[in-house]
């Protein structure tokens, strides 16, 4: 069995384990770094009333405080299933270079979760979706913006 297997593997396990546990749906993930595994995240939406807790997102959150940095750029995800769009947000802002993953997201849908809306959602212009979305004071949020831009002891990630 290659490494790859044996950490695919343990997300697997995990996405079982802490569904049969009441944690959430059944999706875990490892974070991977020079060939071992520096954090485990699982599905917690139901125990944690959280609708970001995802595994991938709760192993990326558990990665970063243990790696102490937000540049996951030299470690891989392994997640029990493709990642939601808010997950693959995550993983792109985190820099992580390689994702493996089990389940495609039309096996998901299967079960009754689909993520056809959001990516669907999008790619429409703002106008047209489903939660309407209207700007408001941009002048003074510029001005932030503006400020950040100046900034001497901005760090950029």
């Amino acid at each position: 069995m290659n490494q790859d297997q044996t950490f695919m593997r343990e997300a697997i396990r995990l996405s079982e384990d802490k569904m049969r546990q009441g944690y959430g749906g059944p999706f875990g993930a490892v974070v991977v770094r020079d060939g071992e595994i520096v954090a485990r995240g699982f599905n917690n939406v139901l125990i944690s009333k959280d609708p970001t807790a995802h595994a991938e997102v709760d192993a990326i959150r558990k990665a970063s405080e243990a790696l102490d940095t937000f540049d996951l750029s030299d470690c891989e995800l392994y997640t029990s299933c493709e990642p939601c769009p808010m997950c693959l947000g995550a993983i792109y802002w985190a820099r992580i270079r390689k994702v493996y993953y089990g389940n495609t997201r039309q096996d998901a849908a299967r079960i009754g979760f689909d993520d056809a809306l959001i990516y669907e959602e999008i790619g429409k212009p703002l106008a047209e979706r489903k939660i309407p979305m209207q700007q408001l004071l941009p002048d003074e949020a510029q001005k932030v913006f503006e400020d950040w831009a100046q900034y001497a002891d901005r760090k950029s990630y």
